[in-house]
């Protein structure tokens, strides 16, 4: 590793590292919050326990605009899922600002202040991790895992490096809407390849599916796909969760993510750069200039939902954004693109487009009468290649008008997509 690299790491590791003042702030706020549930617990006879999560308890937190911590309330196995529901929302009754979060089984958020939400999320207490119901449910044995396995003030240095990198680039979280690496999962990796900057290049030189089985849990390759739901077994990287080996910790992770970030990696180790560290705001008065320039069209909407915020939100505005690139790609070559999820019900994205002049519409072969006096009614401008009939149709509208037009005529698709409201804001 040379000389910049490792100047660039100490940089990176002295923005991110909290200070012991900034510690203590968000354990005062923390303990303060336990305290309440805790008296909720004892008042109201509910036999269950807390424990806190997530990075703040593995010692892996990074610095941010806003904390997140999770808090979970064990609950005895006798519990159903609505039972533990109901009585984890009884704890909060003398909060404000309590968001119920629906899911598998549902939790709740808390704003405690600008600087710190806290969620306060029902588990089920158990002593295997088979007996596992949701994937909340092994967060207990992730915390002991980590926490057990990484006491080296170095290694977990090397895992805030992988963090502030992966969120910089907008590659962290198993959201739908993000597809990226889990904070569970880059302790793991970096737990597995010792240090950060090995991290990069093994990623760099991935060239097939991997599979990373930490404690050996299997004996080889075929083991693996043949215990494994095959559900589990679509991401790039394959690994394998050392609490419980049926369980890839790397399913949320696309293939799309994956390129983009193994791109990054490739990009790093051939130039290193601070900025790579940053997160790149948009700039898109650039970017439009840009397309004005190449006498493209350039495109700023906004689209909204009604369904929850967060990943089911994020998941259906994606979905949508995906939709309408793919619709716009008839007509139009997409130059440049871009989603932004304001992680509430909303999201902007911008498109940069050039009319591709005319499409071609392929029609029957000739020999199929009805359906060739179909596409004749259909089609003005038609011609017969290869006994076949085509027809070639000039694109006389703008992408603004197209969008427009495609809002207007799918309103029934964009109501069964979950879509309140698309607007054209330039």
């Amino acid at each position: 590793m040379n000389k910049n690299i490792l100047k660039i790491f100490k940089e990176v590791l002295e923005r991110i590292e909290l200070s012991p003042e900034e510690m203590k702030k968000i354990k005062e706020k923390l303990e303060n919050f336990l305290e309440k549930i805790k008296l909720e617990i004892k008042e109201n006879s509910i036999g269950t326990e807390i424990f806190v999560g997530g990075s703040f308890a593995k010692k892996t937190m990074i610095k941010k605009e806003k904390y997140d911590i999770d808090v979970f309330v064990r609950f005895d196995k006798k519990y159903s899922d609505e039972e533990m529901v109901s009585l984890t929302k009884k704890l909060l009754k003398n909060f404000d600002g309590v968001l119920n979060i629906h899911g598998s089984r549902d939790y709740f958020r808390i704003n405690i202040d600008d600087n710190l939400l806290i969620e306060l999320i029902p588990v089920k207490k158990i002593s295997n991790s088979s007996q596992a119901e949701n994937i909340t449910d092994l967060s207990y044995s992730h915390v002991n895992y980590i926490n057990k396995k990484i006491k080296d003030k170095k290694i977990l240095q090397e895992i805030k490096l992988a963090k502030a990198f992966c969120y910089a680039n907008n590659c962290y979280g198993a959201e739908s809407y993000i597809n990226g690496f889990s904070g569970y999962s880059l302790e793991l990796l970096i737990y597995y390849y010792k240090t950060f900057y090995n991290f990069l290049k093994k990623i760099a030189n991935i060239n097939e599916r991997t599979i990373i089985d930490i404690e050996k849990n299997y004996r080889n390759k075929q083991e693996v796909l043949m215990n494994m739901n095959s559900s589990k077994l679509k991401s790039p990287i394959i690994l394998i969760d050392p609490t419980f080996k049926k369980r890839n910790a790397l399913a949320a992770l696309s293939s799309e993510t994956f390129e983009k970030f193994q791109k990054l990696c490739k990009n790093f180790l051939e130039a290193p750069e601070m900025k790579l560290f940053e997160q790149e705001k948009t700039d898109l008065k650039k970017i439009e200039q840009d397309a004005k320039k190449n006498k493209q069209e350039f495109i700023l909407a906004e689209i909204k939902t009604d369904k929850q915020e967060g990943d089911i939100a994020g998941s259906k505005l994606l979905k949508f954004y995906n939709h309408l690139v793919k619709e716009s790609e008839i007509y139009f070559e997409i130059k440049n693109k871009g989603f932004n999820y304001n992680g509430k019900k909303s999201a902007r994205f911008f498109l940069v487009g050039k009319s591709k002049k005319e499409r071609l519409f392929e029609g029957p072969f000739v020999k199929d009468k009805v359906s060739l006096k179909k596409f004749e009614t259909a089609h003005k401008n038609y011609f017969i290649k290869n006994a076949r009939i085509y027809s070639k149709e000039k694109i006389d509208f703008c992408l603004k008008t197209f969008l427009e037009k495609w809002a207007k005529k799918n309103k029934k698709k964009i109501k069964e997509m979950y879509i309140e409201n698309l607007e054209i804001l330039n």
